[in-house]
């Protein structure tokens, strides 16, 4: 599993904190959402705009210390995996998140992860570390033999791929992850998605910009 976060760009405190519990659960969006609904009190939850930051804050540092648990790690059909990323910024350079599916052979889901990237970073970034965290996830659950990527970026495609050096400043260390994780499955290739093909990564990558957007806290 995950010891601990994978690395960010510039987030607020806030944000940071959900960053934080997300890593103790693995990376897992649901299993973090509803620790953090359960900890703010009354009827507010992580979005709910009558919850203050401070309400938030106060919640989130508790957490640790009621033994956040990471879900259990679900069987696979076999060593044959499928993994959809997304990364999402609003503005381009913007608050940025990262999304990631992994699923078996026959496309059973068996983990939704999402984490937010930085409050200012753009689309392929955000994308290249959808793809570390999926990657990075699939790693410490999992041997697999067989991997197909589902992916829309082609900036990232192209860099990962295709063999051409980096095209975004600051990509090294996820692109250097990234390659280091592939060279540990045998069998891996990318399928490129078209802007109309379901991603079910998507949503991740938006709430992971959502966090990415929370205010200094």
């Amino acid at each position: 599993m995950t010891e601990a976060p994978l690395p960010a760009e510039h987030l607020s405190p806030l944000a940071t904190l959900v960053e934080e519990v997300l890593a103790d659960v693995g990376y897992e969006m649901p299993a973090a959402t509803d620790a953090i609904n359960d900890a703010v009190p009354g009827h507010g939850g992580l979005f709910d705009p009558n919850t203050s930051s401070s309400e938030l804050r106060r919640a989130i540092e508790d957490l640790p210390a009621s033994g956040l648990t990471r879900p259990p790690v679900p069987d696979p059909a076999d060593d044959t995996f499928v993994l959809y990323v997304d990364g999402s910024s609003r503005g381009n350079p913007g608050p940025a998140g990262a999304g990631a599916v992994i699923m078996d052979a026959e496309e059973t889901q068996l983990a939704r992860l999402s984490r937010p990237v930085g409050s200012r970073t753009g689309n392929n970034t955000a994308e290249y570390v959808a793809l570390q965290l999926g990657l990075a996830e699939l790693l410490a659950r999992y041997e697999p033999r067989k991997l197909e990527v589902r992916i829309d970026s082609m900036t990232v495609i192209h860099d990962v791929w295709e063999g051409d050096d980096p095209t975004i400043p600051g990509v090294e260390t996820y692109s250097g992850a990234v390659a280091t994780a592939l060279s540990n499955i045998p069998d891996h290739q990318y399928t490129h998605l078209a802007d109309s093909d379901p991603n079910p990564a998507d949503a991740l990558a938006t709430v992971g910009a959502d966090i990415a957007a929370l205010g200094p806290g």
